[in-house]
């Protein structure tokens, strides 16, 4: 990443309608205003901003470390005069900070993650503009269709990145073009007389949309503030405090580790692609920086939570969340860690709380109590609470809402519904319905469920993932595990479980399913287990479900050594099975029940078996003999009782068929 120059210096329910909801009433009510609103510390959102805060760090302590970068270090000098520059040229190319709510300003951030690319949205921030991060790495269709659909006044990036991007009515601005840099060092340092206020928006940020195309979330600086405000609240961070940015560009997780921190006066640290993503670099990373607070995505989290870690080390808290956090931490780990849930539409947190030290449990820890001024409600398809333990979707109100969804009003009124509970404050006048499924707990904490879209439906049965791998996780063989449905190549979905195994365990695929099937009615036990050395992460941390490999002889947990068809019947079989099944191979001593077949492939294969073989085969047998070798077996000798009953010539017609 090139890089700015600095001044020196000398330091259940189903999907739910939109229509207009009925206000309610009843005892499940005031216990949901009552944990609803648990954590409501602040009587009203901050109205200072982002840029305020930051600024006034720079005047006390203008020395004072701001943001690291391998050898790269800024000062909170640098980093204040350096955004003014940036804000200075953005207003010199037409970003208008006076533009009214509904037509307001958004510069586009194309950068790699950088001290460059913070310096460049608190630049935007000064402006008067709402800054929308687009990650290089994506797809250059993906990018196009953003910023066709943003439409921003101007574009920053690179002459690299901007070489592959389309054209468009923005402008461009390259932060290593020696022009571009010659006309942002003519700017002043000095902070725009730019009136920036708490509904103004201050960042835009695309997620993935259920039809395919990614939508823009509208977050303003009022909702911001009140993440900054909670968090530095909560976590009492202070100038001595280090704390890291791991989270990729376009993650919403950058935004809350970014701005409170800077607004705090600690120091930002940001490791390198190849540090963030290793577990044992990155706590090697983490220990030697002593960084001392840190966001890591879920799957990341869970994996340092399992490592060895020096009693010394400056971490005294892990935030964690964007996925259902499947283990607790042990009494050996040196910090506390911290879950946290939140869609990106609620800037990027909704509910935090402690997760407690377990060395054994058989429930997953919950996501905690709403944060300061948010409240949530868990409601079931008629927009009435839920009792307490009884699952609904949940419902997100109070300062963290976002506005909507950048040009799509359609799809904002559906999603952001009128608050029925409201009373006289405006900031919880919506709601954001989430499609996340939860129930509350007596003692007020939520416990998630999973996403209502995620439910998997196999021979009419509804199923959660989660509730599988909540189960499996727990056997002592297994690290960590998600479940998906597979259907490439088999007319039916079967449930594949992936399993990263603790070093040594070699558990057969029996033994794995007999622990579930204590605990899980059959049809909700996997077909097949895959055997992975990690689960696969995006470049934001998360599992990456469309890299899942598909299960082949190779990755697939056995029970015995696989062995090769052997005999033309046993060829036959196994090419039939393997059809079924989804299979590339499959050894004669496998089970056909545990490798996903249930009665209805069953009734299939008698089929094939009669249509090939000539003989008819109980199904009822396919239980007895579910393997190949067996399989053989049954129909060799139907075979040879049926040539035995033949006449002569009944047996030459046989033979030239």
């Amino acid at each position: 990443m090139p890089r700015l120059a600095y001044p020196e210096t000398s330091a259940a329910p189903a999907r739910l309608t939109s229509r207009r909801p009925t206000r309610v009433d009843g005892p499940w009510l005031t216990l949901h205003k009552t944990l609803s609103q648990a954590q409501q510390q602040s009587p009203s959102v901050p109205q200072l901003c982002v840029p305020h805060l930051i600024e006034a760090r720079a005047a006390a302590t203008p020395f004072a470390s701001a943001l690291f970068a391998g050898a790269e270090a800024l000062n909170y000098r640098q980093l204040n005069d350096r955004a003014n520059q940036i804000a200075h040229r953005l207003l010199t190319l037409g970003v208008d900070p006076d533009a009214l709510a509904d037509s307001e300003d958004i510069v586009a951030l194309c950068l790699d993650r950088s001290t460059t690319g913070v310096v460049c949205a608190l630049g935007v921030l000064r402006a008067g503009a709402a800054y929308l991060p687009l990650d290089p790495s994506y797809p250059v269709e993906r990018l196009a269709f953003m910023l066709n659909d943003a439409r921003p006044q101007v574009l920053i990036t690179t002459t690299a990145i901007a070489a592959q991007l389309p054209h468009g009515p923005w402008t461009v601005v390259s932060i290593d073009d020696d022009d571009d840099l010659a006309e942002i060092d003519r700017q002043s340092t000095e902070s725009p007389e730019v009136r920036i206020t708490d509904d103004r928006l201050a960042y835009v940020i695309y997620t993935s949309g259920s039809t395919g195309r990614p939508k823009g979330v509208e977050i303003t600086h009022g909702s911001l503030m009140n993440l900054v405000s909670w968090h530095n609240g909560a976590f009492q961070l202070t100038t001595d405090d280090r704390a890291s940015l791991l989270a990729g560009v376009g993650f919403d997780a950058a935004v809350w580790e970014t701005w409170p921190t800077l607004a705090a006066g600690a120091s930002l640290h940001l490791p390198d692609d190849a540090t963030r993503l290793s577990p044992e670099r990155l706590r090697d990373w983490i220990v030697a920086e002593r960084i001392t607070i840190s966001f890591l995505p879920t799957a990341l989290a869970e994996r340092l939570m399992t490592l060895e870690w020096p009693s010394h080390t400056a971490l005294s808290t892990l935030l964690t969340g964007a996925e259902t956090l499947r283990q607790f931490p042990s009494d050996d780990l040196p910090f506390r860690v911290i879950n946290n849930y939140g869609p990106t539409e609620c800037t990027v947190v909704a509910t935090s709380g402690a997760v407690p030290r377990e060395t054994y449990s058989d429930r997953l820890p919950t996501i905690g109590r709403p944060i300061a001024n948010t409240q949530i409600y868990i409601l079931d398809e008629d927009l009435q609470p839920v009792p307490v333990h009884v699952a609904g979707e949940i419902y997100v109100g109070g300062a963290g809402v976002a506005r909507g969804y950048l040009n799509q009003p359609e799809l904002t009124a559906e999603k952001f519904i009128e608050n029925p509970f409201a009373e006289d404050d405006q900031s919880s006048a919506r709601l954001y319905r989430t499609g996340d499924l939860a129930r509350y707990l007596r003692n007020g904490e939520i416990a998630y469920l999973g996403r209502i879209d995620e439910q998997i439906k196999i021979l009419g049965h509804r199923i959660e993932p989660n509730e599988i791998v909540s189960v499996l996780d727990r056997h002592p063989d297994v690290q960590t595990s998600r479940v998906v449905a597979r259907d490439e190549t088999c007319r039916e979905k079967h449930l594949v479980a992936y399993v990263v195994l603790k070093p040594d365990a070699h558990p057969a695929a029996s033994e794995l399913r007999i622990f579930l099937e204590k605990e899980l009615p059959q049809f909700m036990v996997p077909a097949v287990f895959v055997r992975l050395e990690t689960l696969p992460l995006t470049q934001n941390g998360k599992v990456d479900r469309a890299a899942l490999p598909a299960p082949t002889p190779e990755n697939i947990l056995r029970d015995e050594v696989f062995t090769a068809a052997r005999t033309p019947v046993e060829q036959r079989l196994a090419t039939m099975l393997s059809t079924l099944l989804g299979l590339d191979q499959v050894s004669v001593h496998d089970n056909f029940f545990m490798l996903g077949g249930h009665s209805l492939l069953g009734t299939q294969l008698i089929s094939q078996i009669r249509g090939t073989f000539g003989v008819e085969l109980a199904l009822r047998k396919l239980f007895e003999a579910p393997t190949i070798e067996q399989l053989a077996i049954e129909i060799e000798e139907l075979v040879m009782a049926r040539v035995e009953a033949m006449s002569e010539d009944e047996v030459q017609v046989l033979l030239a068929q």
